[in-house]
């Protein structure tokens, strides 16, 4: 079995990939194309009139004996959480790099991202046919940005319009696919003339890279021996779990070259779910760290990496099984919520299409239907031994818009569909603000919110006007205050009294905020520190003159006056709350405003002109890179600044300017 996502920038060949390895694995019986909107995996009918992936969607295919678990992911920055989750239940990755572009911006978050969850990857140059490919400079620039040494195991046959197959390095074979039916069959022909010479060459670099990590082949290599194809796949699978080199194969999707050697090296390269190493979790009871081993005899544990909401079925909820087995109509045990929930079907998922299983082993994924109270990242399993699987870290949405049913007959129907939207897509948020008495939804960006509504509207049939964006500010202090405050009043007859000492100190950027404690954990009884703790914590969400919440900022308790016979939580949750205020106002507090990393790839002769439209956005410009096909601007600016940017970009550059963002920091608001 191997469990495998599908990664890259926006329009390298994600799903078109996906969509040739389906056919050839007789999935499908024809191929669907992005750009018809027919594709199997862009199922949503968004992504079928945008042409973009938005939700990653899975299927499961066979190939050669092995199940193989496949996840297409979106390219498009404002839903790189769907990338996110899905690399952390994934064993291995294909990253899709385009032959023109090569490393674009975008693949960098995906690849580290990859890296924090240590997932293997084999990488496939995509787009070989088209104008401006060059299959050696993806390399280098694959070493230069992404500081891992790639290898090719196949290479192309020419390029451009004389791009006609490639050449297996590891069997020396030229390999050449039918057109007449899509290129499924798939022809062998020995090597000859200049071919032949590339190929010796270009072996002589793989065989080089392979013998740093394996000695056997060091051996035969020196002894001037013939080096067998099974012992080069081995040392070359070695190296690559081990995350020191990356295997490349070249291709092109769209006129069906290349794909099936892929599909060999995600059975030959990447990780089965019994290579990785085991999961780490958390005993509920000691809070020990536990290994969780890959063993279908094992109690059953699973992670929710993912929600999607059916109209008739309730939410399906995707899960991997990382041990033991879960069987339909059988009781199971929400670890983190402690809910017992039933499972009242199983379903092997090929994109929207589904199949009944009666279960799921350990290293599958799968669909489970059934769950009442349930969220992404919750750790399913058995009641009597409870481990915690680490959650997943979610970046906190930046931009938000108002939105109001038009009718008040829509206003429940508006609010259910908003909870269904948040139970599927854990960066979206939504509230009623008590200022304004609006109700807010929150995003990653104008993409996002754009396609959530147009959700709500199309989908789900809600009624709704939309208000323009707002960004989401945050409040500071610049600089450090100490104030004591008391507190007493008479309740029902009873005195409530407390008084606390609290430091407030600004942290640097990107900090975030923090509470420590100098008191002596003695020194009264442990409520009332939580009480004290949760006042701040509140504080923090509430702001401090515009009700924002805080940021890059500490609270420190210096010292408390406790008397045994008034202390009570309710004292110092006030007393904590009117100190805070307090200590606040005199540290000379100040509004914090959204600043985003913005990469912009613009053709070379519009450069002067998109750099001129960013500073008179308060953009900073922070480096340039001249590419064969486009510069690329990498720049710093307020998110307020950058409303509307893409229209204003596009007229500037006459529609050939293309531009990402991400959220960076938050910075004084000037």
């Amino acid at each position: 079995m191997r469990n495998i996502g599908i990664m890259a920038h926006i329009d390298a060949g994600k799903t078109t990939t996906t969509e040739r390895v389906l056919f050839y694995t007789g999935v499908n019986h024809r191929i669907g194309e992005v750009d018809n909107g027919e594709a199997t995996m862009d199922w949503m009918e968004q992504e079928q009139d945008r042409g973009i992936t938005i939700t990653s969607a899975a299927t499961t295919c066979y190939w050669k004996e092995y199940q193989i678990n496949i996840i297409d992911t979106p390219g498009h920055v404002d839903f790189t959480a769907e990338v996110e989750r899905s690399l952390r239940v994934l064993d291995g990755a294909v990253g899709i790099f385009s032959a023109v572009g090569g490393v674009e911006p975008q693949t960098e978050t995906v690849w580290r991202q990859a890296d924090t969850y240590k997932v293997p990857r084999i990488a496939f140059i995509n787009k070989m046919d088209r104008m401006g490919a060059d299959y050696f400079a993806v390399l280098k620039d694959i070493e230069h940005k992404l500081s891992i040494p790639p290898v090719p195991v196949t290479i192309p046959i020419g390029a451009e319009s004389s791009f006609s197959g490639v050449i297996d390095l590891i069997d020396m074979c030229r390999l050449t696919f039918d057109s007449e039916d899509q290129g499924q069959t798939v022809i062998r022909d020995d090597l000859d003339g200049t071919v032949l010479e590339l190929a010796r060459e270009w072996r002589e670099k793989l065989i080089d890279a392979v013998a740093a990590f394996n000695d056997e082949v060091t051996g035969l290599y020196l002894d001037g021996q013939e080096i067998p194809a099974s012992l080069l796949k081995e040392a070359l699978r070695k190296a690559t779990l081990e995350r020191k080199l990356l295997p490349v194969f070249a291709g092109s999707s769209l006129k069906n070259i290349g794909v099936q050697p892929v599909i060999d090296g995600v059975i030959d390269f990447l990780p089965s779910p019994h290579d990785i190493p085991p999961a780490i979790g958390k005993l509920v009871k000691t809070n020990n760290e536990v290994e969780v081993p890959s063993d279908p005899k094992q109690s059953p544990l699973a992670l929710i990496f993912k929600i999607q909401y059916d109209r008739e079925a309730g939410p399906l909820c995707y899960v991997r099984v990382y041990s033991g087995t879960f069987r339909k109509s059988t009781a199971i045990f929400n670890i983190g919520k402690k809910k017992k929930e039933r499972i009242n079907r199983i379903l092997r998922m090929h994109s929207n299409r589904s199949e009944d299983m009666d279960e799921l082993s350990e290293g599958d994924i799968g669909v489970i239907v059934g769950f009442k109270n349930i969220q992404t990242g919750d750790t399913i399993g058995s009641e009597g031994y409870q481990v915690l699987l680490e959650s997943m870290k979610f970046p906190t949405p930046v931009i938000t818009v108002a939105i109001e049913p038009k009718t008040l007959s829509d206003q429940d129907k508006l609010k259910k569909a908003l909870e269904i939207l948040v139970m599927e897509d854990p960066t979206f948020t939504w509230k009623d603000d008590p200022e304004t008495g609006q109700l807010v939804i929150s995003g990653m960006g104008e993409l996002h919110l754009d396609v959530l509504v147009t959700r709500l509207t199309k989908e789900m049939k809600v009624e709704a006007r939309v208000g323009n964006p707002q960004v989401t500010y945050r409040e500071s202090i610049t600089k450090e205050a100490t104030v004591t405050e008391s507190f007493s009043k008479l309740i029902a007859g009873k005195e409530n009294a407390a008084g606390v000492t609290l430091t407030v100190r600004p942290l640097p950027t990107g900090k975030g905020t923090s509470y420590v404690s100098l008191v002596k954990h003695n020194a009264m009884p442990q409520v009332l520190f939580d009480a004290i703790r949760n006042s701040v914590m509140n504080s923090f969400q509430g702001g401090i003159r515009y009700g924002y919440a805080s940021c890059d900022m500490e609270v420190e308790l210096n010292a408390v006056e406790y008397s045994e016979l008034t202390a009570t939580p309710f004292a110092f949750e006030a007393c904590t709350a009117a100190c805070y205020d307090a200590a606040c106002q005199l540290a000379e507090p100040l509004l914090m405003e959204p600043i985003m990393n913005v990469i912009i790839m613009v053709p070379t002769q519009y450069v002067g002109d998109v750099i001129g439209g960013l500073t008179a956005r308060r953009g900073i410009v922070i480096s340039m890179e001249s590419r064969p096909n486009a510069d690329h601007i990498h720049a710093q600016a307020p998110l307020r600044q950058l409303f509307g940017y893409s229209t204003a970009l596009r007229s500037a550059t006459q529609g050939r300017g293309d531009f990402s963002m991400e959220f960076s920091h938050y910075a004084r608001k000037e």
